[in-house]
């Protein structure tokens, strides 16, 4: 589990393929790195990997097929900068939110408007995931915690303020990059347990239909 507070602004350092769909990501990030050992957990823009190896500030990951594809993970280039994060411990500040670290969908940045001390930036939302978005509830975008500022049948819209943009790779994305999105995970188990209980099933029957539920894809 993660909070959505970012440690570090890390850089890619290639990409390996292993496979037909499948590569090695290498990262650099001396902050993350620094107690790392093999097995443990770090968030790149919101997607939680398995460290392989660790050596000189930079740590190693397999990323496979579905993941790639799932993530935007699969357009990033040597160079590129992403948001690091280590899994939390169980005495860490919760300053964000319940982070899984298992992106929903990928969304598109759609419009920045910015202000005197902060910047309202606006992401395209895919249909699945629109029901689990409400105004001033918690999101995750490429990896930072963030509150739903307003919300559309097909858009959602959250303020930056200076030191997100500064710190994290939100301040440089621009219309129509790619990000990836994890919305709240309550959201999720709670339309389960409704589905249950319409379906008559071990929280007891309503009556009506089901609702579908949709999980995390990596």
């Amino acid at each position: 589990m993660f909070t959505g507070i970012i440690e570090e602004l890390g850089e890619i350092v290639r990409l390996e393929p292993t496979g037909a769909d499948s590569v090695l990501l290498t990262v650099r990030g001396p902050v993350v790195t620094s107690d790392a050992r093999h097995g443990d957990s770090i968030a790149v823009n919101g997607v939680c990997l398995t460290v392989v190896d660790t050596v000189d500030g930079a740590f190693t990951a397999d990323v496979m097929g579905e993941t790639l594809r799932r993530s935007s993970l699969g357009t990033l280039t040597a160079g590129d900068p992403v948001n690091l994060e280590r899994a939390a411990t169980l005495g860490s500040r919760l300053g964000g939110h319940l982070v899984q670290g298992h992106v929903d969908g990928v969304g598109r940045v759609r419009d920045r408007e910015p202000a005197e001390q902060w910047e309202t930036v606006t992401f395209d939302l895919p249909a699945p995931l629109a029901r689990y978005v409400v105004e001033k509830g918690s999101i995750t975008v490429d990896g930072v915690s963030l509150t739903v500022a307003a919300v559309g049948a097909d858009w959602f819209s959250v303020g930056l303020i200076p030191t997100t943009c500064a710190l994290t790779t939100l301040g440089r994305r621009q219309s129509g990059d790619p990000v990836n999105l994890e919305v709240d995970v309550l959201a999720k188990y709670v339309e389960r347990l409704l589905g249950e209980r319409a379906a008559g099933g071990p929280a007891g029957g309503l009556g009506g239909g089901v609702l579908p539920a949709l999980g995390a894809t990596t």
